[in-house]
């Protein structure tokens, strides 16, 4: 097409730089790179005699989307009609999709009169002579994307099953390791807020209560806390400008992500095409899992019962004001299905007992009522469970219990004193560094310097040598605290229990089974753990008077 030479030749520079480009700047080749794609340009437009009356630069952005930013902002800027030539290094730079090609410089800007120059290659839309050559290379440049694409994936999946951590951002509480960016290291302060959420949730609260805590006690939701406090560009697709509100979804995300035990797991989504950016995701086959990749914030046992807690309905029935103690829990002896709630007739609705579900949608014919009073089954089960902590915690284990204390009050003395002596030989080193510093200086002479020095050296071995004794007696104490104990640790704490919680019952009844003679049997979740005492082989039966 033949410029109006009437008006002034208009022109836009574009430049473009993706992920893939960088990485070969890397490797010494800085032709593409956006400085020199710059120069390149304007130095074209002005031996030209081009006006260029703006320039759109895309950093990082692929080109087989149209989807960039200022590539976009071009695109608006043509159909306002504000320039009539747009000048790029090569048309690969403009789009590497056949598909935009063809859209965009031989249909939209053809019916524009914008004309496209691609320096470098020898591309020019207004010679319709090489039509066919800019459909060839567009060809090219397409498939070159895709075999890339291909060697990506192929690469990207062998560092997942090598356990490298390939996210872009990284899992609230851990941070990415400056020496190594597939790996990660855990953030104390976030860390701990993560072993908060599970604490409370395994106290028996919700996942929506949970974040109601932590909203309210000023804790940065994860986005927040990436960019005001880690620095991170971080971008949240979910997130809404008011956001400032721990959610359900996102405590429910925490609560089952197993990077928090240790281990990574990846490929949970795939793009459809490597010309799509929709994600879809894959089956779980298909997920590529390594264990122990990094230092885990939560321990298995807890994270297994989470899992375990959360198969269980704990929804508080807020309709008629009261939450049960039993729900998900509660079953019929006989049909095997759950118990459900009896409410007063009259007056305030108020949960008096249960009753087997199968009787009360299909009646007596086809089971019992089962029927039972809250006030009984509560009775009950905190009597059962405040009798199987006595008969846990035998002498022995009270004793065991009392050199576990001890142990922990000895751990924690130490701590401190490891604490000191690091303060200590921070402090002693730096002196010995402010010493070399005072001799170049000539502060100290030569025999003061190294006289200094000696004393220094002598009491920074010293603190050396007590750090190391400190942490093989921290180790020998730890040998001391064996892992069976953990379920006595546990359990010492209800011993004396008076009042039956939601947290205590979760804790340890695995369910409870309600017969038709007027019994129940208690089924406890570390009955497995003991194998000494007989009385955990069969769950123990009890009987409440009928009324």
């Amino acid at each position: 097409m033949a410029q109006n030479q009437d008006k002034p030749r208009r022109a836009v520079l574009y430049l473009r730089l993706s992920k893939e480009d960088r990485d070969k700047l890397k490797e010494g080749d800085a032709s593409a790179s956006i400085q020199n794609q710059r120069l390149l340009l304007t130095d074209y437009a002005l031996q030209h005699h081009y006006q260029i009356v703006e320039i759109y630069s895309d950093d990082d952005e692929s080109g087989l989307f149209d989807t960039r930013p200022d590539f976009e902002r071009m695109l608006a800027d043509s159909r306002k009609g504000t320039f009539d030539t747009i000048i790029a290094k090569s048309q690969s730079r403009f789009s590497r999709n056949m598909e935009h090609i063809e859209k965009y410089l031989h249909h939209d800007f053809s019916q524009r009169g914008i004309r496209f120059i691609g320096v470098a290659d020898g591309t020019d839309t207004a010679n319709t002579g090489n039509k066919k050559a800019r459909q060839v290379n567009g060809l090219v440049n397409e498939w070159y994307c895709e075999d890339l694409s291909a060697n990506i994936r192929s690469a990207f999946h062998a560092k997942m099953k090598d356990g490298q951590y390939l996210g872009a951002s990284c899992p609230y509480g851990y941070v990415k390791d400056p020496e190594n960016h597939n790996h990660l290291l855990i953030d104390d302060y976030a860390a701990d807020v993560v072993r908060r959420i599970y604490r409370l949730y395994l106290a028996g609260n919700g996942k929506a209560k949970i974040g109601r805590i932590l909203t309210e006690d000023g804790i940065l939701i994860p986005t927040k806390y990436k960019r005001e406090v880690l620095g991170i560009r971080y971008h949240n697709s979910h997130e809404r400008e008011t956001t400032g509100v721990w959610s359900y979804q996102t405590i429910h995300t925490i609560l089952n992500n197993e990077v928090y035990i240790g281990n990574t797991v990846q490929n949970k989504s795939n793009r459809i095409s490597y010309k799509d950016k929709k994600q879809i995701k894959q089956p779980k086959e298909r997920w590529i899992r390594v264990e122990h990749t990094h230092a885990p914030i939560i321990d298995s046992d807890t994270f297994q019962r989470v899992q375990a807690r959360q198969q269980i309905r704990t929804k508080e029935v807020k309709s008629r004001g009261t939450s049960s103690l039993f729900s998900g829990i509660l079953f019929c002896a006989d049909c095997k299905h759950s118990m459900v709630r009896r409410y007063t007739r009259r007056g305030e609705q108020k949960c008096i007992g249960y009753c087997c579900k199968t009787y009360k949608t299909q009646g007596r014919n086809m089971c019992p009522s089962h029927a039972i009073s809250q006030d009984q089954l509560e009775k009950i089960v905190l009597h059962s469970i405040q009798q199987e902590a006595r008969n846990i915690l035998t002498p022995k284990d009270l004793c065991r219990l009392n050199e576990i204390e001890s142990v922990n009050s000895t751990l924690k003395t130490f701590e401190l004193q490891t604490c000191q002596l690091k303060k200590e030989l921070l402090q002693k080193e730096g002196y010995r560094k402010k010493t070399y510093q005072n001799y170049l200086d000539e502060v100290l002479s030569k025999e003061e310097y190294l006289s200094y020095t000696r004393e220094f050296e002598t009491e920074i071995k010293r603190l050396k040598e007590q750090l190391n004794t400190l942490r093989d007696r921290m180790q020998e104490q730890n040998r001391r605290k064996i892992a069976s104990d953990e379920w006595i640790e546990q359990f010492k704490h209800y011993v004396g229990v008076t009042e039956l919680t939601r947290e205590i019952v979760l804790e340890f009844i695995e369910r409870i089974e309600v017969n038709a003679d007027y019994s129940i049997r208690i089924f406890y979740k570390f009955k497995n753990v003991c194998t000494e005492d007989s009385h955990f082989d069969t769950a123990p039966v009890w009987r409440w008077q009928n009324t």
